[in-house]
């Protein structure tokens, strides 16, 4: 029964027992001195109204504050944050859950405020990016669409949303990502686009978020660039070879021409012939670098224990000293060949760095770091005057060199999903060529 009782029924009940005996002693005490009647109702209906009024003013007390709490709770449920309780005492523990309260509602109120404007943020910047943003549930539906998704579909919003993505044709583009596939959308723009998949929580349930971006003009541009570079490079080294061909060709031709020939004709011819024959030279060495370098098969990956591949490739050249680093017992997956190839030609740079000075030593190991597997080659050369070019294809200092090597090193990391970095040492003179291969 009294479990069934609210609360402030509880304590009204409570505040009237507790000062039932003192208000029994009070009447049993004026009934039985000897007061006249009027005295002993008066008295009576005063004790009674003081016990019942202070009951009640117990539980106004109480549940009129417990009352407040659950109307703020109430209006917090509601994501109503305008709402506050008055001003109440700290030092009172109703009063301090009250201001504990108003806090909630103020931290709550902020932090709605902030989801907002980051969800405007989100939305204005899907709308305005060139790529298309596409958000399913769990059951394959259709929740989310941008601006582009719609252009790329060629339909709006309303009558996309909800569907499945069988029923926009979009299956196939759950497959293997990230990847770049050939498509023809239905609202237009075929080409080549980028197919990236990731997924998202929302509401405690995973989403899938399909986002595409058309990079067929990125393509075409960097196409665009690669040939003009490529034909600069070739305009740039035939005019080399063969304007000084043609200029000593005709000198030759009028030295034939002449009746009778001067004394020292074979002379001539002789060093002309040499000349032509030095600029044929030239040019059959870049066309064969140009071969080797768009020949570049794909690694045949297998386990490869790095330290006797270090120790083989440091004997290969013997005109300076090349000394091994130990480091630690590592076996990577990598095209031994490819990678011997690599680590020969940083070597052989090493060398020549070395005797542009004089000699010196070459020191080359191998450590683990934090980006993966590192081996170094390092000199003591003059080190590196101009990094910009190193990378650029046929761009070489070397006298009869081709301009190759470093590219070809590069390709070689890159295949190996690596990279290939060359710095200025900063301990000593000299440069330092680090090698980067994924942690085994």
């Amino acid at each position: 029964m009294w479990r069934r009782l609210r609360l402030d029924q509880q304590v009204f009940i409570l505040a009237v027992g507790a000062g039932v005996p003192g208000a029994l002693t009070a009447l049993w005490i004026l009934w039985t001195e000897g007061y006249t009647p009027k005295v002993q109702w008066t008295l009576t209906v005063l004790i009674l109204g003081t016990l019942f009024g202070l009951a009640a003013s117990v539980r106004t007390r109480i549940v009129v504050p417990l009352q407040t709490l659950a109307n703020l709770m109430a209006a917090l449920r509601e994501d109503d944050f305008s709402i506050r309780g008055r001003t109440a005492n700290p030092d009172d523990p109703l009063g301090a859950a009250l201001l504990e309260v108003n806090a909630l509602a103020e931290t709550l109120h902020e932090q709605r405020l902030g989801a907002v404007e980051a969800t405007a943020l989100l939305r204005n910047v899907m709308e305005q990016i060139d790529v298309a943003v596409f958000a399913f549930d769990p059951t394959h539906r259709l929740r989310i669409v941008n601006r582009t998704g719609e252009r790329l579909m060629g339909r709006s919003a309303e009558h996309m949303l909800g569907r499945t993505a069988d029923e926009l044709s979009l299956t196939e583009w759950f497959g293997e990502a990230p990847r770049v596939v050939d498509i023809s959308p239905p609202g237009g723009g075929a080409g080549r686009w980028e197919v990236r998949r990731t997924t998202f929580r929302l509401g405690g349930l995973p989403h899938d978020l399909l986002v595409l971006s058309d990079v067929s003009r990125p393509l075409r541009e960097q196409e665009r660039q690669a040939w003009q570079r490529l034909i600069r490079v070739i305009g740039h080294e035939l005019g080399n070879s063969l304007g000084p061909i043609k200029s000593i060709a005709g000198t030759l031709e009028t030295l034939l021409q002449r009746n009778p020939p001067p004394a020292d004709w074979r002379e001539d011819m002789q060093r002309g012939l040499q000349v032509i024959a030095s600029r044929t030279d030239s040019l059959s060495r870049f066309t064969g670098a140009s071969s080797r370098l768009a020949r570049l098969p794909a690694p045949r990956l297998a386990p490869v224990v790095l330290k006797p591949l270090l120790q083989r490739v440091a004997e290969f050249d013997t005109r300076v000293p090349v000394r091994v680093k130990p480091g630690p017992d590592v076996t990577v997956e990598a095209d031994a060949d490819q990678l011997e190839q690599l680590l020969i030609n940083l070597l052989r740079n090493a060398a020549d760095a070395c005797l542009e000075v004089g000699g010196g030593t070459v020191t080359t190991g191998w450590q683990r770091t934090r980006a993966g597997l590192e081996i170094f080659v390092e000199d003591e050369g003059p080190g590196l005057s101009n990094t910009s070019n190193l990378f650029v294809p046929f761009f070489t200092t070397k006298p009869g060199g081709s301009g190759i090597g470093l590219v070809l090193c590069r390709q070689i990391a890159e295949a190996h999903e690596g990279t290939l970095t060359l710095a200025n040492r900063k301990d000593a003179r000299g440069c330092r060529a680090t090698l980067t291969l994924p942690a085994p």
